[in-house]
């Protein structure tokens, strides 16, 4: 059966909006697993209530943590959790989450009983075999180089070598977990250029922030000491990811969106949002308690390595080919293993609508033209289902398949796009 079309709403006047976030899912789902492997209770507070989110503390409960929600709100909430003894025979659903797929593994390698994982029909596609040989050349049994696959321990820790180049996840997957390892751990990189670097240096920091020592100073080796996790309470910050369909619904519209509470300081890869946008033509400010983007009445192209800020491609797509000139986006061929081939899907429905999108090796080249109404599909893939909103603001009779799927980061989505256009109106 096919799924739901969700007709975008076209903007007919400037976009004049306040959008908070709820929070991020990257911070969520770290902070949620090392508070799962502290050793006394804690809390994370402003957590994102999404699918990726609510299938960690379920992975997290499946091993033995208690996990207490409270403060719940349409997407966020707060988590009193408990760590117990890390428990075999569990069966771990990881939905489509990267972050569950990758980040539970090692965790579950503490455990000297078996624990299964499995996931979405798609999730079986994804690259797995890097971390899931790491855990084997550490000691742990496991049966399979991709979904569905058992992971039995103990793990003792020690040194290992892996090439990270297909994401960083499989880096920041052992790392989360290190300091519980007897041995402690060291990983070497060896391979072309891990992408999403943000995202290690968001791992690195939020372990200190649980008093594990890491040691980074030299490059392409991460060395964690063995030793406790400390429990604390802990706040996530919001989403800047996130907040890329709606700053850019402030170009395309030639309008204002503030996103409140974006951080003076922080590791998100969002946050190069503000030089990105822009550099594209937008009005770039820090305001007291937020930012905010002033569309300018022109969305420039551009020429960008997205290589660190890859979740970010399906939106600069969209944007890019709504643009006066051409642009092209460089350093994500690594997104070929996303919720979907993102670089093949992007191309393939921009294309579908009338545009002029090629692949290359390791990006796209965005030749605006004239857009058309049609269906835009999802492949199932949350960022893909928002860059196809983008596009639906400036371009009549365009129909999202599935907006729904925009869950798995980000389940309001669809109303509070509409509560920002109702400004417009």
């Amino acid at each position: 059966m096919s799924a739901p079309l969700w007709p975008a709403p076209t903007a007919t006047e400037p976009v004049r909006a306040s959008v908070p976030l709820p929070g991020s899912k990257s911070v969520t789902n770290r902070a949620l697993l090392l508070a799962a492997l502290a050793d006394g209770p804690g809390t994370v507070r402003l957590a994102l209530r999404s699918r990726d989110a609510d299938l960690m503390a379920d992975a997290l409960r499946a091993l033995g943590a208690t996990m207490t929600p409270s403060n719940e709100g349409a997407s966020s909430v707060d988590w009193a959790i408990t760590p117990g003894p890390v428990a075999g025979g569990a069966r771990i659903d990881v939905g489509l989450a990267g972050t569950v797929m990758r980040f539970v593994p090692p965790m579950a390698a503490l455990s000297d009983g078996e624990v299964f994982f499995d996931g979405d029909p798609h999730a079986r596609k994804r690259p797995m075999g890097t971390i899931l040989a790491a855990l084997r050349a550490l000691g742990a049994e496991v049966d399979n180089d991709a979904l569905p696959f058992t992971v039995r321990g103990p793990l003792t820790g020690g040194e290992v070598t892996l090439d990270a180049s297909g994401s960083s996840q499989f880096l920041s997957g052992l790392l989360l977990t290190a300091a519980r390892f007897e041995k402690g751990l060291t990983v070497r990189h060896a391979g072309p250029p891990i992408p999403s670097q943000p995202h290690i240096r968001m791992t690195v920091q939020m372990l200190r922030e649980f008093g594990v020592r890491v040691d980074d100073s030299e490059p392409d080796v991460w060395r964690v000491e063995p030793g406790p996790i400390r429990a604390r309470d802990f706040t996530v910050e919001p989403d800047l990811s996130n907040a890329a369909p709606f700053l850019c619904a402030a170009m395309v519209t030639g309008g204002t969106v503030t996103v409140p509470d974006w951080p003076s300081e922080t590791t998100q890869p969002g946050d190069q949002l503000r030089q990105l946008l822009a550099d594209m033509g937008a009005s770039v400010e820090r305001v007291p308690g937020g930012l905010s983007v002033t569309g300018t009445g022109r969305v420039g192209g551009i020429a960008a390595d997205l290589r660190d800020v890859a979740e970010l491609t399906p939106t600069i797509a969209a944007l890019a080919a709504l643009a006066d000139s051409p642009s092209r986006i460089s350093g994500v061929a690594h997104i070929r293993g996303h919720e979907t081939d993102r670089l093949a899907a992007l191309a393939a429905e921009i294309n579908g609508l009338g545009g002029d999108v090629s692949e290359t090796e390791d990006g796209l080249e965005i030749r605006p033209r004239p857009l058309t109404g049609g269906v835009f599909h999802t492949y199932d893939d949350h960022r893909m289902a928002t860059a196809g909103a983008v596009i639906g603001l400036a371009v009549p009779g365009v129909q999202v398949e599935n907006i729904a799927t925009t869950g798995k980061t980000l389940p309001e989505f669809a109303s509070m796009w509409a509560d920002m256009l109702e400004g417009a109106r």
